[in-house]
């Protein structure tokens, strides 16, 4: 009798391997660096799979964006209890920002740190990817509002303005709360032993940050230069 066949992987089951390679090899390699024949290597596969199945280093990466992209956004979305009050929402909603870039640090640093490096196509799809969080961050600052009666005392402009700003803030807390080595936490005056904050914490920290001062501003105070 001739040998048994070896099980067939299911196409979509080795994409997603051959993906999660990538994650891993972008992210710890970069963009330039990283090679077809690692990320076949990783993924368990020949180089021409990688090929036949996503085509060119360029389109691969461009893929790992938009799946990368998906998740985090899915990840914010999927956080915020509908219904809750306006802070409840939005810590909420940074809680699971934080906790799904620490859940995916490979995945956290194609996105923040590698492709937008790259220039075109990579980083106008990270762009697009910021600006749907910015909308939704923008729609949760302006239900605040609403809740607060203050409505019209902040203009569209305003509030966008304010999503911008909390969304930039996420974004660094996350790259510090992910990255921190001995290297890094030294160079800023902290102990590399200090155990990195909990995605809740890392809510909270923003929220101390920015909600005080948002919660301020709902109930009419307003900062003026020299007052």
């Amino acid at each position: 009798m001739g040998a048994a066949k070896s099980k067939r992987v299911p196409r979509a089951i080795r994409e997603q391997q051959m993906m999660d390679a990538a994650v891993r090899t972008f992210a710890r390699r970069g963009y330039r660096a990283a090679s077809m024949d690692e990320i076949a290597e990783l993924a368990g596969v020949s180089k021409p799979l990688v090929y036949l199945y996503l085509n060119s280093k360029e389109d691969l990466f461009s893929a790992v964006i938009r799946r990368e992209s998906a998740a985090l956004v899915a990840a914010v979305t999927a956080a915020v209890e509908p219904g809750a009050a306006a802070d409840q929402q939005l810590w909420s909603g940074l809680a699971g920002f934080f906790a799904h870039t620490a859940e995916h640090p490979d995945g956290w640093a194609v996105l923040h740190q590698q492709a937008r490096t790259h220039g075109e196509p990579f980083a106008v799809e990270v762009a697009a990817t910021r600006a749907e969080i910015v909308r939704f961050v923008t729609g949760l600052i302006a239900a605040a509002a609403k809740e607060a009666g203050c409505v019209g005392e902040l203009a569209d402009r305003e509030v966008a303005g304010l999503a911008h700003a909390l969304v930039g803030a996420a974004e660094s807390l996350a790259e510090w709360a992910n990255g921190r080595t001995a290297d890094v936490t030294s160079a800023f005056g902290y102990s590399g032993e200090c155990e990195p904050p909990t995605a809740e914490e890392a809510a909270a920290t923003l929220m101390n940050f920015a909600w005080v001062g948002l919660g301020r501003l709902m109930a009419g105070g307003r900062w003026a230069a020299g007052g």
